[in-house]
């Protein structure tokens, strides 16, 4: 979807300046919009504004270009009222989040959620009026590698929309402003999409924490490509006990058909072979994406599991489903931040062998 230049008077308040927050602050930024970026932290927000937002990677204008911009600790006092409020923390900080930023917007105001997992059911829980919250799911990744360099790892848009489906004018503001970021598309069933992002954000994400890994060099692995269609295939028959249709991922890999088959989960088939190979094509394409929750173990914080693979395991005892391959994904990572192991290719070797039920 292609939209006209953001809108100067839509107001942004935007809250967490990690890799995906300071992408959006940089190219808001760089765009003229409207907008005030808040971080908890003090380290990125001198960066920040002592040499502005340094941009590096895939869709980068050029190697090391730096915007000018300015970063706060903390939401300024009489700050507001704002149009839109860009909810992009860590989900362990989104509750929170959402509660500062609701005390801020206008009487029409929306909240709009960036993270992984199911972000919106949370916030809408958290406000009490899910009307007032609209979902952007993130299509490429982004880290921050040191405080105000902000690392775009691969190519992707946006998908944007609201959990019952319905229009909104707030929308049309929305896809304005993250447009001259990337592709946008308003999505009639961002449920849909958001259960297949955490399929694959189940799978990619909790593999490249425990294989301490680029998901390229991962992918080339039997064994990581094996455990990926196990979770990705558990996460579909969650999705599905909750009434979900699955939209599929880039408009091409449907998830429902990706999912592991009875006859594919005891044996090998050219089916199974097909498998595999899409996914050492999504390795290929998505080769520098490295896992947000293997930069939040690094920098010595518990990696969110619990809003991926978690939420899995929890809404699959709901449903009475066995998901063991993400239970055992959750108790490994979790362990990962006692200290007690570390991120490396033999974690997956060792969870391959602990989880085997077939080939």
């Amino acid at each position: 979807m292609t939209t006209a230049a953001p809108i100067p008077a839509t107001r942004v308040l935007l809250l967490g300046c990690g890799g995906i927050g300071g992408t959006l602050a940089a190219h808001l930024t760089a765009a003229g919009a409207n907008v005030c970026v808040v971080t908890r932290s003090a380290a990125v927000a001198e960066a920040v504004n002592r040499r502005g937002f340094r941009i590096t990677g895939v869709g980068a204008p050029g190697a090391g270009h730096t915007i000018p911009g300015r970063v706060e600790v903390g939401i300024p006092a009489g700050a507001g009222p704002f149009d839109l409020a860009f909810l992009a923390t860590q989900p362990t900080d989104l509750d929170v989040a959402a509660r500062q930023a609701f005390a801020h917007l206008a009487p029409e105001g929306r909240l709009v959620t960036f993270p992984n997992g199911l972000p919106e059911e949370r916030v809408a829980r958290v406000v009490g009026d899910p009307t007032r919250v609209l979902g952007a799911i993130v299509g490429f990744g982004a880290s921050h590698p040191e405080p105000g360099v902000f690392e775009r790892t691969s190519k992707g848009g946006f998908a944007i929309g609201r959990l019952d489906g319905q229009p909104d004018p707030a929308l049309l503001s929305l896809a304005a402003l993250l447009a001259p970021i990337a592709p946008v598309h308003v999505s009639d069933n961002l449920r849909g999409a958001r259960w297949s992002k955490l399929a694959i954000n189940a799978a990619v994400s909790s593999l490249g924490t425990l294989g301490g890994d680029r998901l390229g060099v991962l992918l080339r692995r039997r064994h990581a490509r094996r455990l990926a269609l196990e979770i990705i295939t558990e996460v579909v028959d969650v999705a599905r006990r909750e009434g979900v249709r699955l939209q599929p991922i880039s408009g091409t890999i449907d998830l429902d058909w990706l999912a592991l088959s009875d006859a594919e989960r005891s044996g090998v088939s050219v089916s199974l072979l097909l498998k595999h190979a899409i996914l050492m094509l999504v390795g290929f394409r998505y080769r520098r994406l490295r896992s947000s929750m293997l930069a939040a173990l690094e920098r010595g914080q518990v990696p969110p599991v619990a809003f991926l693979n978690g939420e899995v395991t929890a809404r699959a005892d709901a449903h009475g489903v066995a998901a063991p391959i993400n239970r055992a994904v959750v108790a490994r990572i979790l362990e990962l931040a006692t200290g007690a192991r570390r991120p490396a290719h033999a974690q997956l070797d060792a969870l391959y062998a602990d989880t085997r039920v077939g080939p």
